[in-house]
């Protein structure tokens, strides 16, 4: 008891503002609430958020599948008011704000569009699908209708197996090809306004491939959620082997997005040059090459990641935490990264990055026998390699950082997993994506 009553008295009270918003997702619904206020322009707008809470429905998903003719969608022509109409009574019904929607093959033109907006009515992902002209005609040749039940049936893709059911099909009327490619037509026409309403949640998706491939796709695109323009501070921990690039990722997102980066072993050696109070305690151990007790490592961090340009500006961390009793300990301290990434890169690629790194004394230039050859055989024959460079010692840390990768894998749940083992352009680009697009939205 009197231990956690010593643990609750160590954690600073209250927790960073910023991050508990953050956590908890108000920015992200204070941002949804005022989105609807200005949509909708309540005459009460205290009752109307009330009521906003209480129907908890940011998450649900607003769809719309649009395409061409026999896309994979069908469309029936009613009077573009009626529609909008008839859609804003239905998408109105409690099942709709509590579960989402999907509307399909509406809107088809830019007044339709702007109608369904004039109603208040704003899609989170807009999926378009697409294919040639020429596939388009041809399912539309192998359409077949059952009048019976009104089910809709193709000969190649889609074929009943009832005989009954065979024998009763027909051809739809409106669907030779001389009015499939008048319908076409007036697609490509009215595509590009629609487009450009919605380019920013729409995704192209290719349905000339099978159905399963084009679900898989569509699947993927609505699950996610897009970047969001509420207040966002970068908290970010690499993990990754020992040459796996962790380093010049951290340099180019600190470049890009003017956060802090910081590496534990480099904090390390700063406070010791520095003569700081904890430099002094922290040198024996850095000279004599003995790790450094996790509660020293962990004020240094604590005091550096709740300075002033840390909180402001955000962060990303390499170094630490190398094992779950450290990462609880960054817990325990109200040190919560938002972004955490494991990078992969395959062992003999380890070996090939790190074995054969030399450094020239006299200049202190980096060289590597393979990827970058001193360009003299004066400077070749000085290079030298630094200890922790060689092979065994290569095992020794790589053994150390495969026994805590898994334990820390399952402590931080909602890592990404980057492959190392790439152009490091590439692989900024994916980190990138990943840190300015929200999270997925957890399901309780």
């Amino acid at each position: 008891m009197a231990e956690a009553a010593t643990e609750d008295a160590a954690r600073p009270w209250p927790p960073p503002a910023g991050a508990y918003a953050e956590e908890r997702g108000l920015f992200q619904l204070l941002q949804n609430m005022l989105e609807e206020l200005l949509i909708h322009k309540p005459d009460d707008p205290i009752e109307f958020m009330i009521n906003h809470l209480k129907q908890n429905n940011d998450d649900a998903p607003r769809i719309c599948v649009l395409g061409p003719p026999a896309s994979g969608k069908t469309t029936v022509k009613i009077p573009n008011a009626l529609w909008a109409n008839l859609i804003q009574e239905r998408l109105s019904n409690v099942d709709c704000i509590k579960q989402g929607w999907i509307l399909e093959g509406f809107p088809e033109n830019q007044e339709q569009a702007w109608m369904l907006q004039s109603s208040g009515i704003f899609p989170r992902h807009v999926v378009m699908l697409y294919a040639p002209d020429t596939v388009l005609i041809e399912r539309s040749g192998g359409k077949r209708l059952d009048p019976l039940t009104q089910e809709v049936f193709h000969t190649t893709f889609d074929w009943p197996s009832d005989p009954l059911v065979q024998e009763r099909l027909v051809k739809p009327e409106d669907l030779s090809e001389q009015e499939v490619s008048k319908k076409l037509l007036e697609y490509h026409r009215n595509f590009p306004e629609v487009f450009h309403i919605y380019q920013k949640v729409l995704k192209s998706i290719n349905a000339d491939q099978p159905s399963v491939d084009v679900l898989s796709q569509v699947l993927a695109f609505v699950q996610t959620r897009h970047r969001s323009a509420a207040p966002f501070t970068p908290r970010i921990l690499f993990f990754g082997p020992p040459g796996s690039g962790k380093s010049l990722q951290a340099a180019l997102i600190a470049q890009k997005y003017d956060v802090i980066n910081i590496c534990c072993g480099q904090l390390l050696k700063e406070a010791v040059a520095d003569n700081t109070k904890l430099g002094e305690l922290v040198k024996p151990y850095i000279d004599s090459g003995c790790p450094v007790p996790d509660n020293l490592v962990l004020k240094l961090l604590t005091e550096r990641l709740s300075s002033l340009d840390c909180l402001s500006h955000g962060w990303v961390l390499s170094g630490f935490p190398r094992d779950v009793e450290q990462g609880e300990q960054l817990q325990k301290a109200q040190i919560n990264p938002n972004r955490v990434f494991f990078f992969n890169l395959p062992y003999e690629s380890i070996m090939e990055r790190l074995s054969q790194r030399r450094t020239d004394p006299v200049t202190g230039e980096r060289y590597h026998t393979t990827f970058r050859p001193a360009p003299t055989p004066e400077i070749q024959a000085r290079l030298r390699q630094n200890p922790k460079d060689e092979e065994e010692n290569i095992e020794k840390r790589l053994n150390i950082y495969y026994s805590n990768v898994k334990a820390l894998e399952d402590f931080y749940q909602d890592a990404f997993y980057v492959n190392a083992d790439q152009d490091p352009y590439v692989i900024f680009e994916f980190i990138e994506s990943c840190i300015i697009k929200p999270l997925p939205c957890k399901k309780h």
